[in-house]
């Protein structure tokens, strides 16, 4: 989500603890994850840590560090459903502390080399003194697995009532089965939201670790960010500009 607007600003501190439980939960459950469930059925989730939620080049957490679970069930015909969650800092008067994204759609492979995900994406902030939820029609191409372009619309941008597209692409460049780099570019159309649009890069280095003991891949992350200063001008330059973010994931 975004701490973008004055609408939505954020504060942590019970859902932190929740976010905690729900990483411990995940790693305990390691070894079952990835497993093909009864009626065709596979569940995944992920736990992370992370220096900050950079979320489209503007952190989400006032650059304080950020806690973050998910679980992910999809059928054998493409559909699936996921939950995900991050404690947020916002604006101190909006009393939001955590953040949760439900999401439904599709994803499977349209041709040899092309892959397409198309979804509903539903951000919603809990325990808020304002409505900050909104809900955002996403959907993504990917060519051999790692080029894509990703386009992302919504009537209630960023929780207000105005109209804002996203777009990005980006690429992945591996060096070897354990590490490579990842380098995305976006662009996000504000104008009916904020008189303006921004623009926002980012340059990744990931490294993967194999857990054979618990069966979970681990991923260590840096990343750079950089925003134009039409998002400075947006989110305060304390939330925009540049930026490294580090994080560690484990996914199962």
């Amino acid at each position: 989500m975004s701490s973008h607007h004055l609408f939505r600003s954020r504060e942590a501190a019970v859902p932190l603890v929740l976010a905690v439980c729900a990483g411990v939960g995940l790693l305990a459950l390691g070894t079952r994850a990835h497993a093909a469930e009864p009626g065709g059925i596979q569940l995944s989730g992920s736990a992370a840590l992370a220096s900050d939620y950079v979320w489209r080049g503007s952190s989400q957490t006032q650059g304080d560090p950020a806690v973050q679970a998910g679980f992910k069930a999809a059928a054998a015909n493409g559909l699936y459903g996921s939950v995900w969650g991050s404690n947020v800092e916002f604006a101190p008067q909006t009393h939001a502390s955590s953040e949760f994204d439900f999401t439904l759609g599709w994803a499977g492979q349209v041709a040899e080399h092309w892959a397409v995900d198309v979804n509903v994406l539903h951000y919603r902030y809990p325990s808020t003194t304002t409505d900050l939820d909104w809900t955002e029609f996403n959907g993504s191409v990917t060519y051999r697995g790692n080029y894509w372009l990703s386009l992302g619309y919504s009537n209630e941008a960023l929780g207000s009532k105005q109209r804002g597209l996203y777009s990005q692409v980006g690429a992945r460049f591996p060096v070897n089965d354990a590490l490579r780099f990842e380098a995305a570019a976006g662009h996000y159309f504000l104008d009916d939201v904020y008189d303006r649009s921004y623009s926002h890069g980012q340059l990744s280095a990931i490294w993967a670790v194999k857990a054979s003991a618990s069966k979970a891949n681990v991923e260590l992350r840096l990343t750079a960010h950089a925003t134009d200063r039409n998002a400075e001008r947006i989110f305060g330059d304390s939330l925009a500009g540049s930026r490294i973010e580090a994080a560690v994931q484990a996914s199962f």
